[in-house]
């Protein structure tokens, strides 16, 4: 699978981690920046190519894109205002967390995973990244319906 990955400042060292992880399931990522830490970066500038490249090429199954940010909320917004984007955010790793990375995979075909990088440890991102990479839409009449009504 091709994935999409890109973050500011507030993502950056742990995006830098994340890349090689990727690589290393055997991924083909292509990294839309930042490149270097820059404290006053702003994240729509990362987040826009990775959704570009996502609305292009909705077909969740070969592409994929992940954006980091301070909480992933902003990220995950601005993601979803492109078309056939379906960007959830994963933050905070609670009650239930495995079910929301696999019920917004299942039941959404997310297609872009937004992380807040100042709310997961390396390892909490790289699970949720790995159970998120690992779970099938489901195809379910209702959800195929749902979807399609996103789309405005």
């Amino acid at each position: 699978m091709k994935i999409f990955i890109g973050s500011d400042h507030a993502g950056f060292q742990l995006k830098e981690k994340l890349v090689p992880f990727l690589k290393e399931l055997g991924h083909e990522v292509e990294d839309k920046g930042a490149y270097d830490y820059n404290e006053n970066d702003d994240y729509p500038d990362f987040v826009k190519p990775v959704a570009q490249e996502i609305s292009k090429n909705p077909d969740s199954t070969q592409v994929r894109g992940i954006v980091l940010g301070g909480s992933g909320q902003g990220e995950a917004i601005y993601a979803n205002k492109f078309k056939n984007v379906r960007a959830m955010t994963y933050y905070a790793p609670s009650r239930g967390e495995v079910s929301i990375i696999k019920d917004s995979r299942g039941h959404n075909d997310s297609n872009i995973l937004s992380l807040g990088g100042r709310f997961l440890s390396e390892e909490e991102a790289m699970s949720a990244v790995k159970d998120w990479l690992e779970t099938s839409f489901s195809g379910d009449e209702r959800h195929v319906r749902r979807i399609a009504k996103l789309n405005i």
